[in-house]
């Protein structure tokens, strides 16, 4: 009965396994190179940390499947990339394209760091390095604190 039991769940396992193994026939080995080049290039929109070759997702398999199909059409590895990028976005592509959205994402905290030393700058600058002088209270005060071995208030 466990015997049985244990066979089963084998049997179940290498089936599960089998399923997720995409298999494609391709003309030439330049043909399988270009597959996994472009698979590679592409991220997975549900995943978003993998490509779609490294994506187990069911989005990711579609995609893979599409990217099959275009080759078989005779497309090149760009009319591929651009076909994904319009129906998915710029997202779908670690390389995306220079526009001024991009731009800000990446310019945006480098402004944002430099406004900040500027602003440090200028406040520094207005203050002119000079400290107010202490009131009679403030000095007693300090006068106590350094009169103390430990520093410690009373």
């Amino acid at each position: 009965m466990i015997l049985r039991n244990l066979l089963t769940v084998l049997l179940l396992c290498s089936t599960a396994a089998g399923a997720a193994i995409d298999a494609r026939h391709f003309n030439s080995v330049a043909q399988e190179q270009q597959y996994r080049e472009v698979t590679k290039q592409l991220r997975c929109p549900k995943c978003q940390n993998n490509s779609i070759a490294d994506s187990d997702a069911i989005i990711a398999a579609e995609m893979r499947a599409k990217v099959y199909q275009l080759m078989l059409q005779g497309r090149t590895q760009r009319q591929i990339i651009d076909y994904m990028v319009a129906r998915y976005g710029n997202f779908v592509s670690y390389e995306p394209p220079v526009n001024p959205l991009t731009l800000m994402l990446w310019l945006g905290p480098l402004l944002v760091v430099m406004l900040g030393g500027l602003a440090v700058v200028l406040q520094a600058v207005r203050r002119g390095g000079r400290a107010e002088p202490l009131s009679s209270d403030e000095r007693r005060r300090l006068e106590q604190l350094l009169d103390k071995p430990d520093g410690k208030q009373s």
